[in-house]
């Protein structure tokens, strides 16, 4: 199946060589932000293979290069497009210039350049939609912690309901825009469908409150006791019990999509055999079993316990030769082959392969003699003799430093006592099927014991209320005084209540009926992975056209009411506002995705999603032959979810994500423009001091300086100097 990540490499290469001046060579301008996302997928070497003499921050200082083009790629913000028009106002700092906005640009900036004096330097404009973040083949995000806080914190107060709300909708707007772009770029206009929770009403600010419902209508009136012909009024006054985050989100990628459809009219045209995708919308609150439980696959485990920055950054003790150490960083990606076949294993599975890895590639080298490794501390020994092949030496004694500390810490931690009680709370039954009636008693001396680590004790907190569907508050401080939790702590395990989980009981309180629910595994299984996340369940359900549609409704087409497939059929002629305006803007062709017939589907989780949900669905794609993607605001671990749910009632004061916590709550949405120039601002860099001009038309040699951000570093030394001969400039001034 298309890799996303390969996808965005390629529009990103493909826009890079469409420009070809004359001259030959050309001039890359970029923002500190469209830099990131460039640096994401492609190495610098890579651009500047593409006859990319110059890569250039718009925010810094430029000298003028007339004799030169210049490609600008670019957010589409104000100030991005007051830069672009001062560049050939005040002066002519580029031959012409090549406009490529990372997406849509709102039509007031496209007016204002088409009718500012750098209108007749523009060659061509042209919007990539490729704003997000595609970290791995089949996995993007919006990459944005803090959207878990808008959508879930409380209001602090009765009087900040409202702003609360206005500042949630500005962000819910942004990811809406983000899912969109997914959508365009694989040219997919998916049927869409929503989450819509039957145990909760909506959370955090789209919380239900008399200071945003609507007047109730007449008391008397017969269309509000009539339930067939309700009347508007009605209908608006209960609306907001309705207005989840899911459904919001899906109606605003729903508009957005259809936006783009009128613009475009060849947006997602259908393969025949590959059939209309499916887009569905969820959030954290319809599983909040699956962050807090202990997962054995390779990824999940690892991100678990390691200190693995971002999933990642893992840094350790590389065996450089026979007793030397030195500290090495590696990075966790599809790059790796080793780490995309290892990732969704068992870990007892991935260490077999491990090993089996590394035998047979001592099989193949003639330097190795005797037995092949018999533990993982063998093969550390014999990595050690291989300075020839570092490559290999590098990536098995990542993974093997991998596999060992996450052991030892399996060991240490006593997660096998630990995991056995998360996973009869989660699957509500034992290893042998049976309902567990001795859970309590295995519980309570975990919780007592000082060898348990108090962030493993919340966990089986969380696990053993929702297992309950909720204690009597007795029994809730019972079991804190077990566990020795710090007031955080508990913070922790009563903010479940703002995520839907209902965590207090009452004697008169019934349980609550759940409509998603575990199905029974077949498949040969191990005793402490035997829960399976309800995504699991939905993805199954969706592609066999079982889903509840009342638990997850359609925004508007369903593939029963469709009448026939859009490929087959002639579209009207659809003219865009701008396609009158000059011929150098080019309508934005809705990518030109890897031929593939299996149909595809499109999982978004509001609210952070877990390493265990993304391994469900690249097993689901390759058991069920679809084409799955699964993206978030956010990927979650547990520990990082516990963190979270400390300050939820805070407004996220003291996270990683936001320190500080939320920006302040004000009446009254942004237009979308300013929310994104601001979402987007970069300062200006000031001016360099005063200094005796230099030639810079035919410099003798590169000349290399620092990039402001992390996302280039210099990848040069990657380039042979055969390579580099053949650059006439080289000159980079970030």
């Amino acid at each position: 199946m298309p890799s996303l990540i390969d996808i965005v490499k390629n529009k990103f290469l493909e826009a890079i060589r469409s420009v070809n001046p004359p001259g030959r060579w050309k001039i890359l301008v970029v923002d500190e932000f469209a830099q990131k996302l460039l640096g994401s997928v492609l190495k610098q070497f890579d651009i500047l293979e593409e006859n990319v003499t110059l890569i250039e921050s718009i925010t810094s200082h430029r000298e003028p290069q007339p004799e030169f083009e210049a490609m600008y790629m670019l957010m589409p913000t104000n100030q991005n497009v007051d830069r672009i028009i001062r560049d050939f106002t005040e002066k002519k700092q580029y031959a012409a210039a090549h406009l490529f906005f990372i997406e849509g640009i709102a039509e007031p900036l496209f007016q204002r350049l088409t009718s500012s004096p750098a209108e007749p330097h523009l060659q061509a404009l042209k919007e990539l939609f490729i704003n997000f973040w595609a970290i791995e083949a089949q996995t993007f995000t919006v990459n944005e912690p803090s959207f878990f806080y808008s959508m879930y914190s409380p209001p602090r107060s009765e009087s900040q309901f409202r702003g609360a709300k206005d500042r949630l909708l500005e962000d819910i707007r942004f990811t809406s825009k983000m899912i969109t772009n997914v959508c365009i770029t694989l040219n997919e206009f998916p049927y869409i469908r929503y989450y819509m929770p039957t145990n909760h009403e909506p959370l955090g600010p789209l919380k239900p409150h008399k200071s945003m419902r609507q007047p109730p209508p007449p008391e008397n009136s017969a269309r509000w006791r009539t339930n067939l012909a309700r009347g508007s009024e009605a209908r608006a006054y209960e609306a907001i019990e309705s207005e989840f985050v899911t459904k919001v989100l899906a109606f605003m990628v729903q508009s957005n999509l259809d936006e783009h459809k009128k613009a475009n009219p060849d947006f997602g045209k259908v393969d025949v055999g590959r059939g209309r995708g499916t887009l569905i919308i969820t959030d954290r609150s319809m599983d909040m079993i699956a962050p807090f439980i202990h997962e054995f696959t390779y990824q999940a485990m690892a991100n678990d316990l390691l200190p693995i920055d971002n999933g990642t950054k893992f840094t350790y003790k590389f065996q450089a030769a026979v007793g030397t150490y030195e500290d090495k960083t590696a990075t966790l990606s599809d790059n790796d082959k080793l780490w995309t076949e290892l990732r969704h294993m068992h870990m007892r599975e991935a260490i077999d392969k491990i090993m089996n890895d590394f035998n047979k590639f001592t099989e193949e080298h003639a330097v190795f003699k005797g037995e092949g490794a018999a533990s993982l501390n063998d093969m550390k020994d014999m990595l050690a003799s291989l300075p020839q092949y570092q490559e290999q030496r590098e990536a098995f004694s990542l993974h093997t430093t991998m596999a060992q500390e996450c052991m030892a810490i399996f060991e240490h931690a006593k997660l096998p006592l630990v995991g056995n009680v998360e996973q009869c709370c989660a699957t509500g039954v034992t290893a042998e099927g049976k309902t567990p009636k001795s859970l309590v008693e295995e519980m309570v001396p975990l919780l007592d014991s000082r060898d348990i680590i108090n962030s493993n004790k919340v966990r089986i907190i969380a696990l053993y209320i929702q297992y309950r569907d909720g204690v009597p508050e007795e029994d809730r401080r019972r079991l804190y005084q077990h566990a020795r939790l710090t007031l955080a702590e508990q913070d922790a395990v009563n903010a479940m209540v703002h995520l839907g989980v209902k965590i207090s009981k009452g004697p008169n309180d019934k349980d609550t009926k759940k409509k998603i629910k575990q199905k029974s595994n077949n498949e040969e299984e191990y005793e402490l992975s035997r829960f399976k996340p309800a995504l699991r369940t939905v993805i199954e359900d969706n592609i066999a056209n079982k889903l509840d549609e009342s638990l997850f409704p359609y925004v508007k087409d369903s593939p029963l009411k469709t009448p026939a497939p859009a490929s087959l059929r002639s579209p009207p002629p659809a003219t865009s506002l701008r396609s009158s305006k000059p011929s150098w803007h080019k309508a934005p062709r809705a990518g030109a995705p890897v031929r593939d017939d299996k149909q595809r589907l499109i999982v978004f989780v509001a609210g952070g999603m877990t390493y265990s949900e993304i391994r469900e669905v690249y097993q689901l794609s390759a058991s069920l032959n679809k084409d799955i993607f699964i993206g978030s605001t956010h990927s979650i671990t547990p520990k990082q979810f516990v963190d979270d749910l400390k300050v939820l009632e805070l407004a996220g004061v003291g996270s990683k994500a936001i320190p500080n916590g939320l920006r302040d709550a004000r009446e009254g949405q942004r237009p979308y423009q300013e929310y994104y120039d601001d979402r987007y601002y970069s300062q200006d860099a000031p001016p360099p001091p005063r200094q005796q001009p230099s030639n810079l038309s035919a410099p003798k040699q590169k000349i290399i300086q620092p990039s402001p951000t992390q996302s280039f570093s210099s990848f040069l030394s990657e380039a042979s100097q055969e390579k580099e001969k053949k650059k006439k400039r080289g000159l980079f001034r970030f």
